[in-house]
């Protein structure tokens, strides 16, 4: 089992950009498929970026090109960077782990460890 924490969300402009840090520990990131989920106020948690075990990333159609999705085997951390952010974009972040093999699934519950959250919210 791995412990995530995540980090770096607040408030900001649309076009503005935010760093997302999730911090691991217990086991390294990089044993696992890696993913970014946001959920809404009154919507489902929806798949945002993943990364897999080799580095390959995925991303959601409403944010490639926007944000990118990284890992730092060194600190343990997996990062989601996000440029251009625009008031749709505005939920609670969360990371989590997908122990399974293969590419990072799309969907919430493939993903057996998640962190707490950190809210994002752009300003229009």
């Amino acid at each position: 089992q791995v412990q995530l924490v995540e980090s770096g969300g607040g408030l900001v402009q649309t076009g503005g950009s935010l760093r997302l840090s999730c911090a691991a520990s217990g086991r390294t990131v990089s044993a696992y498929n890696m993913g970014w989920f946001r959920q809404g106020p009154g919507l489902e948690r929806e798949f945002v970026a993943g990364l897999s075990r080799s580095g390959s990333t995925y991303y959601d159609d409403s944010v490639n090109g926007r944000f990118t999705i990284s890992r730092d085997n060194a600190k343990n951390t997996v990062y989601l960077q996000m440029n251009s952010l625009k008031p749709e974009d505005t939920a609670v972040y969360h990371c989590a782990a997908d122990r399974r093999m293969g590419v990072p699934g799309s969907r919430p519950n493939y993903y057996a460890d998640w962190g707490q959250g950190t809210q994002v919210t752009v300003s229009s």
